[in-house]
Order: structure tokens, then sequence, then C-alpha cells
């Protein structure tokens, strides 16, 4: 998922009502139309084609054994690595012998290895002689490393950047600091995860930048997930051009309390230890796969999800599942013999992590061609049960979609949700103005998992997986055969 979010302008309670309110008048826009809005009935035909591919995508296995075979034969795929290679070998073989017409869009990534991590209190209130404390910390992606010997300093716990700043440079200057902002476990679970999750994210992002401008050595961030199980949540973190560039890792929530604790007492001191390496620039590949629509071949529909992942797990969640139920789209409508009237075009893009090579290399690359893509889709909040979709796009293609909300009904994926949100991988076209839409997931346990090494196969349930396919690959199909391009 994307690795960069803004922090809440607003209360997490007026952000709910406001998206309720959103979500009702989007609903009610189906139910009322104006004079500029026509209420839409899909033919007889198409109704019942949608309700088949729903059916046929609820009773297959085809998107889990996909995500098997990425997560547990391929394991992590971290761009530049080995696995990711083999992914984009496997996806492509398998688009190829579901008949789809199959290129490699040829990209350029970064190639960021871990190496070695560890951390230990040397120093704290109340320690036994010749002992330490051992830290559980993780690397964030794009980090420097630290000297062969690693960093021995002070550490100086904030939480937040307005805290860092107060403090001033004389008491920054030569210490690691801690950015101890905690993950708002109530809003996430209430469904916004999303939200909770920006609300710390941006420590990971930009704490080193602000802490090496006051002088740290080094600079820590809470994990900004709610799963606390001593487990590091790693991600991508950015270097700003006005300052130097300082080692940056992420430790666990249990770990972010303890120091925060100590330091309450008196001086506390880590030493810490990162090897990471930033390698030249490695080849790598968006992998694409026309279904070419019978009508209008030169029309298309993305349907998405990211085949990289981050290196601690085997990225069942983000995302080897959006690019397994995209790739079901495809299996689906070949199974069921129907040929969209415009391309439906499957996208396993590369590089969301840490970089988003995949998604801007393609906006760029069919530039010229951007007018004929009808909408773009993506999977990219897990595999957790779909409420509908996030929709960036003119209000007046929600009534056109109405008929997909009553066939998706069964399922419970009924919501248009208007959101400034989608895919990371499709907001370069969102930009240039192609209706994008996100699958709109269960995200309640999402960030438990997420940027974990406990991001594996276990954490899909099976029939979710299949509701996400189901749901895709119908709202793909519909767009594909509406009377009328979605309007711009």
């Amino acid at each position: 998922m994307k690795n960069t979010a803004l922090p809440l302008k607003r209360s997490w309670r007026l952000n709910v009502l406001a998206t309720v309110f959103i979500i009702y008048w989007s609903l009610n826009s189906f139910a009322q139309p104006g004079p500029q809005t026509p209420r839409y009935a899909y033919p007889a035909q198409l109704m019942n084609e949608l309700k088949q591919i729903q059916q046929a995508a609820l009773k297959s296995d085809y998107a889990y054994a996909q995500l098997r075979h990425l997560t547990n034969n391929i394991g992590p795929r971290l761009t530049g690595s080995p696995q990711a290679q083999q992914a984009v070998e496997y996806v492509a073989s398998e688009m190829s012998r579901l008949g789809l017409e199959v290129q490699l869009e040829k990209l350029s990534v970064p190639h960021w290895v871990r190496g070695q991590e560890t951390g230990e209190l040397v120093k704290f209130p109340g320690q036994a002689p010749d002992t330490t404390q051992r830290i559980i910390l993780t690397a964030l992606g794009g980090s420097v490393a630290t000297p062969a010997e690693g960093v021995t300093a002070e550490v100086v716990v904030v939480g937040n950047f307005d805290e860092l700043n107060a403090l001033g440079r004389d008491k920054v200057s030569g210490k690691i600091v801690l950015f101890n902002k905690r993950f708002d476990k109530q809003m996430a679970a209430e469904g916004y995860g999303g939200p909770a999750y920006g609300q710390s994210v941006v420590y990971r992002g930009a704490g080193a930048s602000a802490a090496a401008r006051l002088g740290a050595l080094a600079a820590l961030n809470r994990s900004p997930g709610g799963g606390d199980f001593r487990l590091p949540h790693t991600g991508a973190m950015r270097y700003a051009a006005d300052a130097s560039r300082i080692p940056a890792a992420a430790v666990t929530a249990e770990d972010a309390d303890l120091i925060a604790d100590l330091v309450t007492q008196g001086p506390v001191r880590l030493h810490m230890t990162l090897t990471p390496q930033t390698l030249p620039d490695a080849a790598s590949y968006n992998v694409i796969g026309d279904l070419k629509g019978s009508e209008h071949p030169e029309q298309v529909i993305i349907v998405s999800g990211h085949l990289d992942s981050w290196d601690l797990g085997t990225g069942a969640i983000d995302d080897a599942a959006g690019v397994a139920v995209a790739m079901q789209t495809a299996q689906v409508l070949r199974q069921l013999h129907l040929r969209p009237k415009r391309t439906i075009r499957i996208v396993a893009w590369m590089n969301e992590e840490n970089g988003l090579v995949g998604g801007r290399t393609y906006a760029k690359d069919y530039a010229g061609e951007l007018t004929n893509h009808i909408a773009a889709i993506e999977s990219d909040l897990g595999a957790g049960h779909p409420l509908g979709f996030n929709v960036k796009a003119n209000p007046k293609a929600l009534p056109m979609l109405r008929p997909v909300t009553q066939v998706l009904e069964s399922s419970g994926a009924t919501l248009m949700n208007p959101s400034d949100e989608t895919g990371s991988d499709i907001s370069p076209l969102e930009s240039s103005g192609v209706p994008a839409f996100g699958l709109f997931q269960d995200s309640r346990t999402y960030f438990n998992y997420h940027h974990t090494a406990a991001d594996t196969l276990d954490k899909v349930v099976p029939s979710e997986l299949a509701e996400n396919a189901a749901a895709m690959a119908v709202l793909a199909y519909a767009i594909a055969n509406l009377p009328d391009p979605l309007p711009r």
C-alpha cells in the first residue's frame, strides 16, 4: 500500500461523519436521479452475465491458488530481488496461459537491500551491572547504514514534529530521536484504518530529515500499526534535500513504550547497527495482459494490484492478494466464455512500495492513449471483506454504476464512496482524469500485519478473497460493456 500519507487535519470523528454523509449522498443519488443524472438500467443479458461472473468468482479458488504461489513458493518480492523477477516471469506465464496478449513494460527500479539490524539499550535507570536490553527494530526502506561499529547515543523521545522543534538543536544534536506517535487503534477498529495509519506514518516518512536538521545521529519511529506483538513495521522513508542522511529504523510499539518510560526516569543510551545497501537501479517490469474488446479494443479498463512487496513477510495482503484477484477477472471471463466490448487490461504493477516507478512509467508511456483509458481499478488494501469501491470520478458516473451495486448486494459490496484515495499505482492515471476505483475493504486488522514479518498467506480468508475477486470482475466487465464510456 501507499507509503506516504498526510496527517489528518480534523478529528477522526468529523471525518467519520463526513464519510457517512458522502456515502448517504452517493447512494441517494442512485435512487433519486435528477434531470442531469438519468436512471441507468442494464440490458437483461448484461445483468445476467454480471450475476454469472459474481457466482463463478465466489465459487472459484483460482485467486487463492495464485496468492499461495506468489507468497509461499516465490516469497518476498522487493524490487531488484530475484523473487521480484521470478514473480514477473510467473505472472506473465500465467497470463499467457489464460490467452491474454502479454507484454512486459520495462522499468528501472530502486534496489535496496536490508542487511543486518540490531539494537540494545546499553545504559538506562535501574540497569543491572553488565547487562543490556534488546530492542526490536527494522531499517526503513531507503535508509543509509550506520558506521560498521554502529551508533551509540542518548535517546530523545518526542510525540510529534512540534515537540522536536521545541527542543532545539542543543537538546537534539548528537542524539537518537524516537518519534513515539501512537497508532489510533480505536479509529482502526471502527473501520478507519487508513486515516489512523495516515496520522502516524508521516513520522516514518519524514522523521529522519526532521531530526537530522537539528543534528541527530539517527532516527526511530514507533511502528505505525495496531498489532502489538513486538513486530516492527518497515516501509519507505524519504530524505529531504536540505538535511543530512542519517540511519532510520522503526521500533516495535512495546519497545517504544519501554524507551519512553525509561527516559522519564533518567538518561537512556541506545546502540544500534544497520547495514542496508542501496545498489544501482535494477531492471524490472510491469506485467500487462490484455483481454481484447470485441467492439472497442482501443478503449481500456485497467484491473490491477502491485506485484512487489516488502522483504520481511511474503506480501500476502500487501499486495499479492490484489494481483491475484485482478488475474481472476481474466480467468473467470475465460471460464464463462465472455468477451468484453472494451479491452480489459490486467496489470501487475512493480515498485509501488518504494518508488511508484511502475505507475508513473505507465502513465508516461501511455500518455498519448489516456483519453481511451475508460477506468482504472486497483486492489491494495488487503484481502478483507469488500464493502464496495472508493471512487475518484465525475459524480455523473455513479448513477451509471447502480446496477453493479445491485448485483453485488448479496455479498455486501454496495458502497460507491467518493474518495481521493483509490490506489497508489493508478494515482498518476487518476491525475490525468481517468476514472479511478479502489476496492474498499474491511481494514480493521489490516495494519496489524501491514509491512511486517506477519504479512503471510494465513492472514487471508479464502472466502473473502473470492468476494474481492467477484467485486472487481463485476465492476470491470460492467464498465467494459456500458453503451457509453464513463464521463471524465
